[in-house]
Parts: C-alpha cells; sequence; structure tokens
C-alpha cells in the first residue's frame, strides 16, 4: 500500500517547523498587512489524519491567531475540509506544491498557492494569488526558514 510519504515526497520534505513572514499586498503593489509566521506540517502516525498543518500568526500589535488544517490523503493529492476551509494540494515537479482553497466565509472567493522549498529543504518561498468572482484582487508573498 503507498502511503503520502511515499507518493508526495515533496510535501514530505516540508516536516517540521517553519518560521517566516506574510506579505499581503494589492494587485499595485501597496502592503496591506504583513506579520510573523510559525507553521508546524506534521504527518500524524495515529492514524486520525495523514497530514497535520498548525498556523500560527502574530501582528506587531499583539494580535495572535492559531488555525490547524487536518488533511486527508488519496490519489496522490491532499484534501482539506476544515469549519474554515476546503481545497487540495498537490506536487507539480521535484520543488513545487500547488494548493487550490476556499474560505468557506467568503463566496466566490478562492485561491491558489504556489509553494516552493529550497534543495537544500530548508527554505520556503510561497506566493497567494486571491481571486474573487474569477478576478485576481490581491496577492500574500511568504518568506520562510526552517527552524532549527
Amino acid at each position: 500500500m503507498s502511503t503520502i510519504r511515499e507518493e508526495m515526497p515533496v510535501l514530505a520534505r516540508h516536516e517540521g517547523d517553519w518560521v517566516g513572514t506574510y506579505i499581503l499586498v494589492d494587485t499595485e503593489g501597496k502592503i496591506l498587512d504583513k506579520h510573523e509566521s510559525h507553521l508546524t506540517c506534521q504527518f500524524p502516525t495515529d492514524g486520525s489524519y495523514s497530514y497535520y498543518q498548525i498556523n500560527r500568526y502574530k501582528w506587531t500589535d499583539g494580535k495572535q491567531e492559531e488555525h490547524k488544517f487536518p488533511g486527508t490523503y488519496r490519489d496522490k493529492t491532499l484534501w482539506f475540509n476544515t469549519e474554515r476551509i476546503e481545497g487540495k494540494a498537490w506536487e507539480v515537479d521535484d520543488s513545487t506544491i500547488i494548493l487550490w482553497f476556499s474560505y468557506k466565509g467568503m463566496p466566490g472567493m478562492y485561491l491558489y498557492e504556489m509553494i516552493q522549498i529550497s534543495p537544500c529543504n530548508n527554505y520556503r518561498a510561497r506566493t497567494w494569488q486571491w481571486f474573487k468572482n474569477d478576478q485576481i484582487y490581491q496577492r500574500t508573498l511568504i518568506q520562510e526558514e526552517r527552524m532549527r
């Protein structure tokens, strides 16, 4: 039987903790928001989920958020369906994952994320393209480094 680690080896390289910065910009490049992040990517062995991600965000004004994203695996695709989002992720080459998702509370909105991991597995670059009614309206630029 195949496993997520075998069939999605690029995703498996993301296991661990990542810290970085999210910068949200409009279509003209104006910064709308900026905050620090700490993400944990896990492959639980207890059988509850194939993948489990915890996103922690911190703003300079003291605001903090934490979100959990359990994922299920089938057919070389990672699927998400939480109270907050629904989506899927798949690998496109030996360093790139594409994630499509939508927020359940935002009708007509979806985004595509491109995630690049470095050959040394210690750096990630991520870009979100946000669409509403099929028109791009903002982007999120993310730069991360593996916690040591």
